[in-house]
């Protein structure tokens, strides 16, 4: 088996400021670059050349590590489970969701994934969450229902319940309409996402998770692909020459790449770290739709925007704000004590009777 450790310095990588932000730079961006690309194709073929070429990559990279490959039944049915999920769901619902929203607001949308995994992991794993994690999931949210729900529903809450009556009845926005908006569909993506970080604990169980995860790529990107073809039409007819460049993008750096560092940075123990960098994606998309694309947020998007960060940096660095505090808290104790020393008269010494010198 070929080790990474001798062809490539785990210290200088892991030490780098720009490989840790290399992945999350992609992600962001690949959202831009897709956002560009929808007007001259479909969502779920752009879904599809998503994970098609990406999984075949890391297959491919799969079989120059020598690793092995599924060889049980319950392998593959795992495998299958998260194909489905984080593969066919996630990617179509992320695509689908991105034609009807903007690519900034959908990175925010996406990013809640972490608030869901922290909430099912307590439940199926009993997984700590403490006071921080608790209360970045409260502000999550509320960041993701500025962010995602009608700005006449936000408005009429705020103001009064009659004006909530009012607003909701003159306008629109029944369950229909909320069901076929951009920001519920990017929500049900992150759902997916968070589904499959879940499923993805028991694949590993049963089978090497970089080969798990070229296969649930090439298996999900299957029905999308025949999906695409029954439903879909003019899928390759108007892409241009630059948006072929923006596939490969998509494709290669912002799914084939990217999972390869998450992977490599997990296998050098690493993960912790670099998950507390997972609110820079949504910086990244805003900041390029902003740019490329002349989005621009609403006041009450712009809140939940910030909520939704704060939220997410609470959550994963839950554990680590836990024991910050309690050594804080234990430090201040000492300290204390020190300063109470400090200050205290001099301690008396003990009464003694009399020497005979003395009398």
């Amino acid at each position: 088996m070929v080790n990474l450790s001798q062809r490539l310095s785990t210290d200088d990588l892991v030490k780098s400021p720009l490989f840790l932000l290399a992945p999350f730079f992609f992600l962001g961006t690949a959202m831009v670059v897709m956002k560009l690309i929808l007007p001259h194709t479909t969502p779920l073929f752009l879904a599809a050349f998503r994970l098609l070429p990406a999984g075949v990559l890391i297959l491919g990279l799969a079989a120059f590590l020598q690793l092995p490959q599924p060889k049980t039944l319950q392998a593959w049915l795992w495998i299958l489970l998260f194909a489905g999920v984080d593969g066919a769901l996630f990617q179509g619902f992320l695509t689908t969701g991105l034609v009807k929203t903007g690519a900034g607001l959908g990175a925010v949308l996406i990013d809640a994934q972490p608030l869901v995994v922290a909430l099912l992991s307590r439940l199926l794993f009993a997984e700590f969450i403490g006071l921080w994690g608790w209360l970045g999931l409260a502000i999550g949210v509320a960041g993701i229902c500025l962010c995602g729900l009608p700005t006449e529903w936000i408005a009429g809450w705020l103001q009064a319940p009659l004006a909530m009556v009012t607003a909701t009845t003159s306008a629109p926005l029944g369950p229909t309409a909320l069901l076929n908006s951009g920001e519920f569909l990017m929500l049900m993506a992150a759902l997916s996402m968070s589904l499959g970080t879940i499923i993805v604990r028991y694949v590993k169980q049963h089978t090497d998770p970089v080969i798990a995860t070229g296969w649930h790529m090439i298996l999900g990107g299957i029905p999308l692909i025949l999906l695409s073809g029954l439903w879909e039409t003019d899928q390759i007819t108007h892409l241009q020459a630059l948006d072929w460049w923006g596939l490969a993008y998509a494709t290669v750096l912002g799914t084939a790449v990217t999972y390869g560092i998450f992977f490599f940075l997990a296998a050098v123990g690493n993960i912790t770290s670099v998950s507390a960098l997972i609110f820079l994606t949504p910086v990244f998309a805003l900041l390029f739709s902003g740019l490329f694309l002349k989005e621009r947020l609403s006041q009450f998007q712009w809140i939940g925007v910030v909520l939704t960060l704060i939220s997410v940096y609470l959550v994963n660095q839950r554990e680590q704000m836990s024991q910050w505090l309690a050594g804080w808290g234990q430090g201040t104790g000492a300290v204390d004590l020190e300063l109470k020393g400090a200050i205290a008269p001099a301690p008396v010494p003990p009464s003694r009777p009399n020497s005979p010198e003395d009398r």
